[in-house]
């Protein structure tokens, strides 16, 4: 049986936000949770430092890369969890996120505000769930 997925969402407010309430996954036969990824070159750099739209741009590569090393793309992307140490400049930039749309990926996320990272160049780290 085929995987089946299904959008949740008894509002529609949420679509000017460009995410989804709820993402039901039926029979999927792969499901990858992947780290949280931030701002850090392939040699474990921090890159971009000060620039929110570079740091939203290298943290959806490093997804993507993640999601290749897998067999997977970013259209299989079910859920995102980003965590940003500065919300406004995040809204600022956050067509960046555009490109998971592109991708054809409709996941469900969560947006949160904290004091720092785990590095302090780093502004925006983003988790993410994938289903195949």
């Amino acid at each position: 049986m085929d995987m089946e997925r299904r959008i949740i969402d008894p509002w529609t407010w949420q679509d000017e936000y460009g995410f989804h309430q709820g993402h039901e996954v039926v029979n999927p036969t792969r499901t990858l949770y992947l780290s949280g990824q931030t701002s850090l070159d392939a040699d474990g750099n921090p890159v971009h430092v000060g620039d929110m739209a570079g740091q939203i741009r290298q943290v959806i590569d490093n997804i993507e890369a993640v999601l290749a090393e897998a067999g997977m793309s970013l259209a299989d992307i079910v859920r995102i969890n980003i965590f940003t140490t500065d919300m406004d400049l995040f809204f600022e930039h956050a067509d960046e996120l555009e490109r998971l749309r592109e991708a054809g990926t409709r996941y469900a996320s969560t947006l949160v505000g904290v004091t720092r990272l785990a590095f302090p160049e780093f502004l925006v780290e983003i988790e993410a769930t994938a289903a195949k």
